[in-house]
């Protein structure tokens, strides 16, 4: 693996992907979130940026220091260097840092790369173990590769927001670009899968992702219930298809989560609500039962929950073993998982730079993830990173002359 980059600029990775580079040439989200993700792990991310910047530089508000706290959230870990792909000497530069890499990444329109001499096939045969990634909207097919890759169309087109909304009302897009997000953890599996294989053979592959793709994926259960069982899913607001009560329900001073997914989880719900014998009603007895007559179970339920606050039934709910939760803004998402002991804020980077992030979701018990860089300025370690990148391959950064 390529560690001569280590050190350039504040501390090595010391996760389990210490030593491997990656050269970041994506842009936006699906692929910086996905190289953050491998650069919390140790990897050592090279973010190549055009002279104008990564787009989520200027999306804004809301702003922290005067930078978009979008960029901000998946640009961790990183190193960044400005290059002009259409000045030869960047371009040179580009291609030096893809042959020296274990992972490329990018997110181009399919073929977009290729007239730099990036493309997967020309990389790979001056690298033959690099893992390639490429993230794209619809595919490299000629009819998909034409199509404009953005998560709110890919929302559009895959259905979801055919199942996102009240049931009278407009169809709605997810509060998150949710099929970016998916793509990004999909490419991290599918390069994670690719270096594992390349311990035994040596050889690199290329690995695509799409947004439709991991839309399809992403939408399980509605996804197999079309293909599988012919069924066309259909918008039910809160309301789950197969199970009730799994939605929103009012208690004195606004909604909680309520989510009895079996039978056993049912009757203990109702013996805390104080209406034990609804769980020998025939009408509710099973699971099938409650969703079938789910109109005449939710106002017993309601009558019982609007006795008192959602705090005090979150308390005993849950006390009884049962599943639920207020709903919150993020602010105080964060908080309870604050108050839970899940420590969901690092701070990266220190004194007037510092940035606080959100923790990376994963724990190894051996090599935690690391946050040594905050994320960087425009071409923040570029002047080095060409001196590296001039010098032969092996001499470390910091070494390569001034």
């Amino acid at each position: 693996m390529t560690a001569d980059l280590a050190g350039a600029a504040g501390p090595r990775g010391t996760g389990p992907l210490a030593g491997v580079l990656v050269a970041d040439f994506s842009r936006i989200l699906a692929g910086p979130y996905a190289t953050m993700l491998l650069a919390d792990m140790g990897a050592e991310v090279v973010k190549v940026e055009s002279p104008q910047g990564d787009d989520t530089r200027s999306w804004s508000p809301p702003l922290r220091d005067g930078v978009s706290t979008y960029y901000l959230g998946v640009n961790r870990n990183k190193r960044s260097i400005a290059l002009d792909l259409r000045d030869p000497d960047d371009a040179a530069a580009a291609r030096e840092l893809a042959r020296r890499a274990d992972v490329v990444v990018e997110n181009f329109r399919t073929g977009g790369l290729a007239r730099f001499g990036l493309d997967y096939e020309t990389v790979a045969a001056g690298n033959p173990g690099v893992v390639y990634a490429s993230i794209t909207g619809f595919g490299s097919q000629p009819d998909g590769a034409a199509l404009p890759g953005y998560d709110l169309i890919v929302q559009a087109i895959s259905g979801l927001m055919s199942l996102t909304g009240d049931p009278a009302g407009e169809p709605f897009r997810a509060g998150i670009s949710v099929f970016d997000v998916m793509a990004g953890l999909h490419a991290t599996v599918g390069v994670l899968s690719a270096l594992n294989l390349r311990h035994g053979t040596g050889r690199g592959q290329h690995v695509e992702v799409n947004l439709l793709s991991s839309a399809l994926s992403g939408l399980v259960n509605h996804a197999s219930a079309a293909v599988a069982g012919g069924v066309v899913p259909f918008r039910m607001g809160n309301s789950h298809p197969s199970l009730f009560p799994y939605e929103p329900l009012p208690c004195a001073d606004g909604d909680l989560i309520v989510t009895a997914g079996n039978n056993r989880q049912f009757r203990k719900l109702v013996e805390v609500l104080g209406v034990p014998e609804l769980a020998d009603d025939p009408r509710f007895a099973r699971n099938e039962d409650r969703t079938a007559n789910r109109d005449e179970l939710r106002p017993l339920l309601v009558e019982r929950l609007r006795t008192r606050s959602k705090a005090e039934w979150f308390t005993d709910v849950i006390a009884a073993g049962v599943p639920c939760g207020p709903i919150n803004t993020v602010d105080q998402g964060v908080a309870f998982a604050t108050s839970i002991g899940l420590d969901p804020v690092v701070t990266v980077g220190e004194g007037g730079a510092a940035v606080p992030s959100v923790r990376n979701p994963v724990t190894f018990s051996e090599t935690p993830p690391d946050y040594r860089l905050p994320p960087p300025a425009l071409d923040e370690h570029g002047a080095e990173l060409r001196r590296w990148l001039s010098a032969p391959a092996g001499v470390p950064v910091g070494e390569a002359g001034a």
